[in-house]
């Protein structure tokens, strides 16, 4: 068994440290491909999207008010890496949101609702997720907030099983529900057709038979007595 050099030890010991700021818009464009990388496998098996829609819609979020975008970041060869990405905003943003406002009145909840959490997965299951979550508990906090408030896919088992080990509980969410609807097609499938006959032979002509006339015994005539 050969032994670490101190060099070794050291690069073993030096982990990342990680530091949140604000996302600038000079961020936008290789944040949107962190955001589609970390997402492109979900996304091949999910109904809804887990990310934006669009990378118009991204640019569209970064000018509204009332939202926020933070970026967790190390230091790597000298440069800056993007290594985590949360959205938060008071209140439900977009004009296609699901969600019902009156809900949360209805139960004197204020949430902070989390549009958006994305974590490296490279750096997944080494406390980045949960300084992401710890962060944003912390704006809720700020702001008055009672709740996180998020959606995230029925068979995304490995964020359910995150969330759920961080005392997240499931709300009155909608489920996707399909059902398979047999139906008869609109045109008729192939039908055999009936073997076709053989061609009738012609019949040769009929001679008519002479009827056999009946001959009636000739009338006597009218002969001279004999004598």
């Amino acid at each position: 068994m050969t032994a670490e050099t101190p060099e070794a030890a050291a690069d073993l010991s030096a982990e990342p440290h990680v530091r949140v700021r604000r996302l600038n818009k000079r961020d936008l464009n290789r944040t949107w491909e962190f955001i589609k990388a970390v997402f492109r496998e979900v996304n091949r098996s999910t109904v809804e999207y887990q990310r934006p829609k669009s990378k118009k819609r991204f640019e569209e979020v970064y000018e509204e008010k009332g939202i926020e975008q933070l970026l967790f970041v190390i230091r790597q060869d000298g440069k800056e890496r993007i290594v985590g990405y949360a959205e938060c905003a008071l209140s439900i943003i977009g004009t296609d949101n699901w969600m019902n406002e009156r809900y949360f009145r209805a139960r004197e909840m204020r949430p902070l609702f989390v549009e958006e959490l994305a974590v490296d997965p490279e750096f997944q299951g080494r406390g980045l997720g949960s300084f992401v979550l710890d962060q944003l508990e912390h704006l809720a906090r700020l702001r008055g907030c009672t709740h996180l408030v998020l959606e995230v896919a029925e068979n995304n088992d490995t964020a359910l099983k995150f969330y759920r080990a961080r005392t997240f509980t499931k709300l009155d969410a909608a489920i996707f529900l399909a059902k398979k609807v047999v139906s008869d097609p609109e045109l008729l499938p192939p039908r055999p057709l009936k073997r076709r006959r053989p061609p009738a032979r012609a019949a040769a002509p009929k001679v008519a038979e002479p009827k056999a006339s009946a001959t009636l015994p000739a009338e006597p005539k009218d002969t001279p007595p004999e004598g």
